[in-house]
């Protein structure tokens, strides 16, 4: 490392403390310097023994420990305590060098000096020492022949040479020949004129990436001796192309500002965005949004729709050519990170996409611009918390990589964007309003429960105008049964998606009266005959969507007994496979469409073998204009021969199989796969009417809950099955029929002969009864009355330990 002058240093024998020691630690030698730190003159310390007379008696060991290490080791430098003339002590550093005559050691030369001095040197040196190895910014010297003599190790950083080989090279060696020849031009100005430049802006590029521009901040000052002679000139050089970037990023925000959102068109709008990333942040830019947004619609979740190609702006040749043209549906496989942007709404940032990057399918070329690109960045395109799209932006051309403040300026400006395309999406709010209704009124979840696995879909028909009528439904019933829905509203447009969405409330309202499958049509045919008369009155007549009726089917299914009960209203035949994979239609009584009015349904009850595939749909799936309905049945059949395989799949063979890219009517599919609960979940025991029974009732529960090891609930239980048991030997006369389920919730089921309704009341504090059914309500999650032809079941459900209320799935 290049030295300070003697001048600054303490050690220089014109400014040290001298003394010489013989081989017995003698002092034989001593200078003024000496005399002046320490106070002894030389006739007071030579001859006399260097302990005796400068070593204080508590630091004879440490004085020992160095006289014993100089010895072995023939030098040493450390600090000591010396003792003044004056009896005080001065802390002093010390060097010690044998002298050796004919090769053997005669005398010890001292060298010494303040501590103060000492420690100022070596800050002096530590401070020179911390720009050639730990400064961040580059220091490079160079000599009167404009060659170098020392760079820092950010110099080297930088480059990528190792410093030690940079002496002797000429000036700007690591830089391209154009910029070599204004760095020597800027260090022969200095080194002329004696006169520094602070702070002088150059861009640069390194010989080993000249594709790669840097920007630096330098500065240059001559060195001189202490004559004034000119030693050569060091340059501080600080790399501020970050600083420049960032600048420049703000010019871009300032364009786009002005650029983008001059119209309320969604695909103008996207454009202006692709075209204001290239070429300045990337060499090729693409934005897709989803279709809703391209055609002004309400958005559903962002995977659950087509994504479509809608600005795409590239360099050079990708500007003529490129990989997917405006307007057409991009698809992205599930391992993209298009397809991860969509689903999370969060930002994408692939620095340097390895060669193997493409050779993955699902992420083959992945709508690259070219299988050069080598840096990535995909953003969503977001606004009032929706996410729109995605803008994807990749570089090919320019070598270095995408950078995280690249990321942040592509997010701001594809926020701005997204606004102004969000704004263009309003101006179709009817359209909008539309899709929202049909979206609002078909179920988005499927309700937990444990009669059946259910697999579903809903594909609405691309050519025809307006929206339809079609819906299913999946509705969790008393004693773990389920009610499987499917629906066709005659019509098209808002009046048949309102009119489908009231039916389906009406199918909710009275599935939860547990009314029997023909009921339930019976009542909704009166409902449609309500509407229809409802829309006369009013003189709502658009041309093709007038409500003039609707079809149902309506299945309840009990695990239990493995029994499913349907019926319906003019709409197409189930379809049940069972576990053995034979396939046939549901021989069901049609009756006729709902709205007609006076004409009676009629269910009928199917045994269903666990594992049964069950299969509902509307006629738009068999019914399509140019298929024959007898052939898409047949079709269907043969979709459904395969009751094992997963309910999904089968679920979209059926829509592969008959559903074709453009439907011209509307599609509902439902399909369920039976289960029936284990016989040891189920208990049921037949009481007499006798006023035992209600005993009997709470020891027979007692004992089986201790065999499920519910015994927590035995008391509510009891106290429930008590007043229920005792409520039919008061008001029914007949025998009772007490039954346990055990599944998401514990069941208490007691049935009886008679039509009576319960009801619950609050007893005044003189009535003897009455209090009954206002416990059991207390007491159990839910609870209600189902009829049947043969009486009334009163039934209620508490929650299991570690349980909570039946939370909806989504579809």
């Amino acid at each position: 490392m290049t030295e300070l002058s003697d001048h600054d240093d303490p050690f220089a024998l014109h400014h040290a403390a001298l003394a010489v020691l013989d081989d017995r630690g003698t002092v034989v030698g001593w200078n003024r310097r000496a005399q002046e730190l320490l106070g002894h003159p030389d006739t007071a310390v030579i001859g006399r023994p260097a302990f005796e007379v400068l070593v204080d008696p508590r630091d004879l060991p440490a004085a020992r420990e160095a006289a014993a290490n100089c010895k072995s080791t023939g030098g040493w430098f450390g600090v000591l305590n010396v003792r003044h003339r004056d009896g005080r002590l001065v802390e002093m550093g010390l060097r010690a060098h044998a002298l050796s005559r004919d090769g053997h050691i005669r005398e010890w030369f001292l060298t010494g000096a303040p501590v103060v001095d000492v420690l100022e040197r070596q800050r002096d040196r530590a401070v020179l020492e911390g720009l050639y190895r730990w400064c961040p910014i580059g220091l490079v010297v160079h000599g009167p022949d404009l060659r170098l003599l020392r760079v820092n190790r950010a110099i080297e950083r930088v480059s990528g040479v190792p410093a030690a080989q940079f002496r002797g090279l000429p000036t700007g060696c690591f830089l391209v020949p154009d910029d070599a020849r204004r760095a020597v031009d800027r260090v022969r100005q200095v080194m002329e004129t004696g006169r520094p430049t602070v702070y002088s802006e150059q861009f640069v590029r390194l010989e080993r990436d000249p594709a790669r521009e840097r920007v630096a901040m330098v500065s240059s000052f001559p060195m001189e001796d202490a004559s004034g002679r000119i030693l050569g000139v060091a340059e501080m050089i600080e790399d501020i192309t970050e600083r420049h970037r960032a600048q420049r990023r703000l010019a871009l925000l300032d364009q786009a500002g002005s650029r983008i959102g001059t119209t309320l068109d969604v695909a103008e709008t996207a454009r202006e965005l692709a075209e204001v990333m290239v070429p300045h942040l990337a060499d090729h830019a693409s934005v897709d949004l989803l279709r809703s947004v391209t055609r002004g619609e309400e958005l559903a979740q962002a995977l659950a729709e087509p994504v479509v190609r809608v600005g795409v702006c590239g360099v050079g040749a990708q500007q003529t050519g490129p990989p997917h043209p405006h307007g057409v549906p991009v698809e992205f496989g599930p391992d993209t990170p298009q397809t991860r942007c969509l689903a999370e709404g969060e930002p994408v940032l692939e620095a340097v996409l390895p060669p193997e990057w493409f050779s993955t399918r699902d992420r083959q070329g992945a709508h690259a611009p070219e299988l050069s690109a080598h840096s990535l960045i995909v953003v969503p395109v977001s606004a009032r918390g929706l996410v729109l799209g995605v803008m994807t932006l990749w570089r090919s051309r320019r070598p270095d990589p995408f950078e995280a403040d690249d990321l942040t300026l592509a997010q701001e400006l594809a926020s701005r964007a997204a606004v102004a395309i969000d704004n263009a999406r309003r101006f179709t709010q009817q359209q909008q309003t539309a899709f929202a209704l049909q979206s609002s009124l078909l179920p988005r979840a499927v309700p937990d429960q444990s009669a059946v696995e259910v697999a579903l879909r809903y594909l609405p028909a691309s050519a025809a105008p307006g929206l339809g009528g079609d819906w299913f439904d999946v509705i969790p019933l008393s004693g773990a049964r389920v009610a499987l829905v499917v629906g066709d509203v005659v019509g098209r447009g808002i009046h048949a998606a309102a009119t489908m969405g009231r039916l389906r409330t009406a199918v909710h309202t009275l599935a939860s009266l547990d009314l029997e499958p023909d009921e339930v049509l019976s009542r909704l045919d009166d409902l449609v005959l309500l509407l229809v008369a409802e829309q006369e009155a009013a003189d709502e007549r658009p041309v093709g969507e007038q409500v003039v009726g609707a079809t149902c089917l309506y299945a309840v299914y009990d695990p239990v007994s493995g029994r499913c009960s349907m019926a319906r209203a003019g709409h197409p035949p189930p379809v049940v496979t069972a576990p053995d994979g034979r396939v046939a239609p549901l021989d069901l009584p049609a009756g006729p469409p709902l709205g007609l009015g006076g004409l009676p349904f009629e269910a009928r009850d199917v045994e269903l073998a666990e594992g049964s595939l069950l299969c509902l749909y509307t006629n738009g799936l068999i019914g399509e204009r140019h298929i024959d309905p007898d052939v898409g049945l047949t079709k269907l059949c043969a979709a459904l021969t395969r009751p094992a395989d997963a309910l999904e799949h089968t679920c979209q063979a059926v829509v592969d199989s008959l559903v074709p890219a453009r439907p011209g009517d509307d599609v509902a599919l439902l399909i369920a796969r039976t289960r029936v609960l284990p016989p040891d979940d189920v208990a049921s025991w037949r009481l007499p009417p006798e006023p035992a029974s209600a005993a009997r009732a709470r020891a027979l529960i007692s004992a089986k809950l201790s065999e499920w090891r519910l015994e927590h609930l035995a008391f509510t239980t009891e106290l429930i099955a008590s007043e229920l048991v005792t409520n039919v030997y008061r008001y029914a006369g007949g025998p009772a029929t007490l039954r346990l389920i055990r599944e998401r919730c514990l069941v208490c089921e007691v049935s009886d002969t008679s039509h009576t309704s319960p009801h619950l009341r609050h007893a005044r504090t003189t009535d003897e009864g009455g209090r009954g059914l206002f416990l059991v309500a207390q007491m159990a999650e839910r609870w209600g009355t189902r009829y049947s032809r043969e009486g009334k079941t009163v039934w209620t459900e508490q929650l299991l330990a570690g349980t909570s209320p039946d939370r909806p799935r989504p579809c």
